[in-house]
């Protein structure tokens, strides 16, 4: 087992450990897979064909709304998983854009392949089910953040839960991310105690 695989185990076992039957059937699905900086890996319209898993690198998944107004939604970095969710588990068009920020290194999975692995093994399948339930239970605290929060209380609330995001992601889209003008979050950054 290389070291992104040992990486992808970890994380799974963090999530639901599967049993080492179905553990070898799942990570058979995973390939190596690396891009560039600022690379789009899916596209508003294109479904989303693949999970990853980043071991290396930063990306974003972002919406343009029909005035080219930009809203960065989500970050992936290692380890964890990433790509358009609704879109790879739907087969459906994407409503977002799924790019790197950095040069990055993945191991992905194809949807036939992940499907048919979830239909053969309920661990598999368990598993995945309670990662989405995971990813929409932090959506939802987000959107709390996103509705309830002052600025400075989001920039703090982020820093909490990824301290070490200021030194991997651009502080434009940072300030993106937290809905707030780009000189604001400069003045946060002078201001609030890191």
């Amino acid at each position: 087992m290389n070291v992104h695989q040992q990486q992808l185990k970890e994380l799974v076992s963090t999530i639901c450990p599967l049993p080492e039957q179905e553990w070898v059937a799942f990570s058979s699905a995973w390939k190596p897979f690396s891009a560039k900086r600022k690379v789009l890996l899916t596209a508003a319209g294109e479904p989303e064909h693949y999970l990853y898993f980043v071991a290396e690198g930063v990306q974003r998944v972002y919406y343009f709304d029909e005035q080219d107004r930009e809203a960065t939604l989500i970050f992936s970095y290692a380890p964890s998983f990433g790509g358009v969710l609704d879109s790879f588990l739907l087969q459906q068009p994407s409503r977002y854009y799924f790019e790197t920020l950095t040069p990055s290194v993945f191991l992905r999975a194809s949807f036939a392949d992940l499907q048919q692995l979830m239909q053969v093994h309920p661990g598999i399948e368990r598993m995945v089910r309670i990662g989405v339930t995971h990813s929409l239970a932090g959506l939802l605290e987000r959107l709390v953040e996103l509705q309830c929060y002052s600025s400075e209380e989001k920039f703090k609330m982020l820093l909490k839960r990824s301290p070490h995001i200021l030194q991997l992601v651009p502080h434009k889209y940072l300030a993106n991310y937290l809905g707030i003008d780009a000189t604001n979050f400069s003045k946060l950054l002078n201001k609030v105690k890191i």
